[in-house]
């Protein structure tokens, strides 16, 4: 089954939890440097349809939304335990870039400019692990 390229109508569930195989989501300390790292990976090549950006309002709001309706059975899995700490970032500020990463070469791209511009966090969707980048 190929990996689809989400887009910012798309927030792709597992069990009503957050799953977005085949993306990199990160965390940034605000809104701004979310905005300058989006423009870094455009300029490393990326495609301005692979790197969504939301931000902190906009992650909290939908976070809070998902974690209301999450299946029993994600209850208690790794996925949710991250939607909790992205919801408590997202209420402390932190922007968020939801980035297209279909395969190893473009996840370590999108984890070296993360860090580079002080993500707080970057996680790798896999179909069957979440993988930390940073």
């Amino acid at each position: 089954m190929a990996i689809k390229r989400l887009t910012k109508a798309d927030r792709p569930l597992s069990f009503g939890a957050f799953n977005p195989v085949g993306h990199v989501v990160v965390a940034f300390d605000s809104d701004a440097r979310a905005s300058e790292a989006a423009r870094a990976l455009r300029d490393a090549g990326f495609d301005a349809e692979d790197v969504l950006q939301y931000s902190a309002a906009e992650e909290a709001e939908e976070m809070s939304r998902l974690l209301d309706s999450v299946s029993g059975a994600a209850g208690f899995g790794h996925e949710v335990g991250l939607m909790r700490q992205y919801k408590v970032l997202a209420e402390n500020g932190c922007g968020w870039l939801v980035v297209y990463a279909p395969d190893e070469p473009h996840a370590l791209r999108v984890a070296d400019i993360a860090r580079r511009h002080g993500a707080r966090l970057a996680e790798k969707y896999h179909r069957l692990v979440i993988e930390d980048l940073i």
